[in-house]
């Protein structure tokens, strides 16, 4: 008999944890979206704006301690409400922000939120994976890919009706809270923290422990595949524009492509990943984004370029959800530390980028991006991979996977 998904176990979790997923791309380029209003109303340089979008970095960087104790604190589902809230909140203490020292400090906390929603939304994300013996982890980070995409369209909306940004804001924080809200009651329970008196309270008073060489591994994949991520989102319409000489039409096609390409990726990768496993699925992918993105750049041209782009996208969209499940299967830490480095890639590669490519040019900045895809793929080699399990479908059919270790 069908199982209704409202009765469904794993299909209510699944779109609980997706709503976080949504809100997390969403509130992402919600104020991504409006930073040329920000540099108009705080009188920035460009300079200050590359130190503003960096500052979202530094704040994700230096989260994994606070990250990590809070995971023990609170647990992932607490940590994932909360955080959700606090980065909806952001948004207008954004818009209010009276001067530019004040908006480095909105920005920099905003890194850290990111840093605790990310880690706990995974946590929970992998958890429902082992709980149900079901592959998701692709389909979920394909509604950061909507949440994304939902921001860009209300944006566009809003610029149309005001430019406030105050206003625009406002809004977001709205459907922010009502996301939050949907994901309430499905999350998936945490196990209940022991005391320092307890059984476990040897356990719970361990605060740090060296990272394995496993764990480095799975970081410098996840750090060098944001990077290319978000590089690619922020700089490809610029390439094609200053670079490739596409017209102001053709332009924001760029992104259009790498985010699409991205999105129908992470739609199917949870069925690639049970027909070929986690690791050949991440090194086949990086490997083809790095080859078609250097093609592209060394053929010139709009239309290698559109290629490469879409290579890329549909390269490394499985790049991310496959190490977040690697890390979770060796602990709360470890994923904690992989997604710092996740979100530090993400927020921090794009000003790197720009930074190169000031002191160059574009192409030679995108000719990073490749390189960062290629480095993917040489991590790819050294992680341990879950095998491919035969004849299973994605979340459809049971796979069969070991249960991750509990976390500290």
């Amino acid at each position: 008999m069908r199982v209704s998904p409202f009765h469904d176990p794993f299909r209510r979790g699944q779109a609980a944890i997706a709503a976080l997923f949504c809100s997390l791309g969403f509130q992402y380029a919600t104020w991504a979206s409006r930073i040329p209003a920000l540099k108009t109303e705080l009188g920035l340089s460009p300079a200050q704006v590359g130190v503003l979008l960096m500052a979202a970095g530094v704040g994700a960087a230096v989260s994994f301690p606070l990250v990590a104790h809070l995971m023990r604190r609170l647990g992932s589902r607490r940590l994932a409400l909360l955080s959700q809230l606090c980065l909806a909140l952001a948004l207008p203490a954004l818009a209010a922000a009276p001067d530019y020292r004040t908006a480095l400090l909105v920005m920099c906390v905003d890194g850290v939120l990111v840093g605790c929603l990310n880690v706990a939304m995974n946590a929970q994300g992998a958890e429902l994976e082992a709980r149900h013996q079901r592959n998701t982890m692709a389909k979920l980070h394909a509604t950061f890919s909507a949440g994304s995409l939902l921001a860009a369209l209300v944006a566009s909306a809003m610029n149309a009706v005001t430019p406030s940004v105050g206003a625009h804001f406002a809004l977001a924080l709205a459907l922010l809270v009502a996301l939050g809200l949907s994901a309430r009651t499905g999350l998936l329970p945490d196990a209940a923290p022991a005391g320092p008196a307890g059984p476990a309270g040897g356990e719970r008073r361990r605060r740090w422990s060296l990272p394995t060489r496993l764990t480095l591994w799975m970081c410098c994949a996840m750090v060098f595949g944001t990077v290319a991520e978000g590089a690619m989102n922020d700089w490809s319409t610029l390439y094609l524009e200053d670079i490739a000489g596409a017209s102001a039409e053709l332009a924001p096609l760029g992104i259009a492509v790498v985010s699409g390409a991205m999105l129908v990726a992470r739609i199917f990768a949870d069925g690639w990943r049970l027909r070929w496993g986690d690791r050949r699925v991440v090194l086949t992918g990086s490997a083809l984004a790095a080859a078609a993105l250097a093609l592209a750049l060394v053929g010139g041209g709009v239309l290698p370029a559109l290629l490469g782009f879409a290579c890329v996208g549909l390269g490394v969209a499985a790049v991310t959800p496959c190490v977040y499940a690697a890390a979770a299967r060796q602990g709360s830490d470890a994923l904690t530390l992989v997604a710092a480095m996740g979100t530090t890639g993400l927020l921090a590669g794009p000003p790197l980028i720009g930074f190169l490519a000031d002191a160059s040019d574009l192409a030679w900045g995108m000719g990073a991006v490749a390189a960062c895809a290629l480095v993917v793929s040489l991590c790819a080699t050294r992680i341990r991979w879950e095998p491919a399990p035969a004849g299973k479908g994605a979340d459809t059919a049971p796979a069969t996977r070991p249960a991750p270790p509990a976390a500290p």
